[in-house]
């Protein structure tokens, strides 16, 4: 169990990025729709293709597993899903709020490392990669151990861009950050929300009826 300095230390960090990560959005119209509830076998992570695990790939974790999806609708877009999420991959800085958070390239052509509030960086690698999805994966030194995926789709007149993860706390720390004290959990959200609307605006488009948040917890 960390000791008590050590998770305040790490909790007072993880407070100011909240705050900082927050304050742009906190006083806008955007509505929020969250729901949080039991989740099933449904809500378990895709498989991995074969050629992606090795030794740096992190899926081990403790506590529960948390699949969330994050989605916005957006009007009059002024490209396809696949252009969007074509820029997703090649330029994901653009997609995040970066006065918390910085993103460089890892080690090779397919993995980014993602600087957050904390502790911790968020190494990652592209797991899976069509032309309206991508697919991450975490890898050691992330806080957290699982997946993320990003989706692009038209839906009649509308696109739909979606964030939606599996994962589950990488260390007791993180565990008690994220599922007990919730600043972890928190910084996630307000992050990934920026990111949607990031990604609502980049298309040209208008964003309609706010950010959709849907929480499932197994365990």
């Amino acid at each position: 169990m960390p000791s008590p300095r050590r998770v305040f230390a790490v909790a007072g960090r993880l407070f100011a990025g909240t705050v900082l990560v927050t304050w742009r959005y906190v006083w806008s119209t955007t509505p929020l729709h969250r729901h949080e509830g039991p989740g099933g076998e449904e809500d378990r992570p895709p498989p991995l293709p074969p050629g992606v695990l090795d030794d740096r790939v992190q899926l081990d974790g403790r506590g529960p597993l948390f699949h969330r999806r994050f989605r916005v609708r957006v009007a009059g877009a002024e490209m396809d899903p696949a252009r969007l999420v074509g820029l997703v991959v090649g330029d994901f800085k653009h997609f995040v709020p970066g006065e918390v958070v910085d993103v460089h390239n890892g080690r090779n052509g397919d993995e980014l490392v993602v600087e957050m509030p904390g502790p911790w960086n968020g190494p990652v690698r592209i797991a899976y990669r069509d032309p309206t999805t991508v697919r991450l994966v975490t890898l050691r030194g992330h806080l957290e151990a699982g997946q993320v995926q990003f989706r692009a789709h038209a839906d009649g007149d509308l696109l739909v861009f979606e964030i939606e993860l599996w994962a589950r706390a990488a260390s007791a720390l993180v565990h008690l950050l994220y599922a007990r004290l919730r600043f972890a959990k928190e910084v996630q959200l307000n992050m990934w929300v920026r990111f949607c609307l990031a990604a609502a605006a980049t298309t040209g488009g208008r964003l309609v009826d706010g950010v959709h948040i849907i929480t499932r917890r197994l365990g």
